[in-house]
């Protein structure tokens, strides 16, 4: 091929790349005005809300997601990506028990606090998006087995009853029980912190 061609070849595909760089940009403001209507408190933006808030018309809004439903699963999946680093604990399991629960009490209040106006939207549309059931379940097993792991002696001490333990722990430390504890009983950050620690330390303690 002649040196005409390449860059007549080349300049053929400049435009095209154009096209799909400002797709990606255009799809990922879309995502990101979502997200900030749900931080806003705003659980169900209207299309028209979503494309003011990203700077597009709201005919457009569609071109780049085939329906609301479409839109909401890749905002949930979005904003669980950019919180995974906070699912992480940096505390081993032969540490003192009190250290460890401690650790994992601040990192689901941090987590979940992150999560916030998604975490609800991810449980309300799940019985209706099978995706979004399948991406809430694989992160409840996460935190799980982080539990599982975080506690492997003291569990594997209670023998055929580390079972129960583990469900206990499971529902003390979820979105749901923090949601409870703070929007119905009232609890401020450092009252919930208290009575989860409290509450893991009498399951724990042998």
């Amino acid at each position: 091929m002649s040196n005409t061609s390449v860059r007549a070849a080349a300049g053929a595909t400049e435009p095209e790349d154009g096209r799909h760089a400002r797709r990606d940009r255009n799809r990922l403001a879309v995502v990101d005005a979502m997200l900030t209507l749900y931080a806003e408190g705003n659980l169900d933006p209207s299309s028209d809300e979503i494309a003011e808030r990203a700077g597009l018309s709201p005919r457009s809004l569609f071109r780049y997601f085939d329906d609301l439903d479409d839109l909401v699963r890749v905002a949930i999946a979005r904003q669980h990506e950019r919180l995974q680093p906070m699912a992480q604990l940096d505390v081993s399991a032969d540490a003192p028990l009190a250290d460890r629960i401690a650790r994992l009490v601040q990192q689901r209040l941090r987590l979940f606090e992150a999560i916030s106006s998604v975490g609800i939207v991810s449980r309300v549309r799940a019985p209706f998006q099978p995706l979004i059931a399948s991406e809430l379940a694989i992160s409840r097993s996460f935190l799980r087995r982080q539990i599982e792991h975080l506690f492997a002696p003291e569990l594997t001490a209670r023998g055929a009853g580390a079972a129960s333990a583990v469900a206990a722990i499971d529902v003390l430390t979820s979105f749901e029980s923090l949601q409870l504890l703070r929007h119905d009983q009232q609890l401020d950050r450092a009252a919930i912190e208290v009575t989860l620690t409290d509450s893991l330390a009498r399951l724990l303690e042998t």
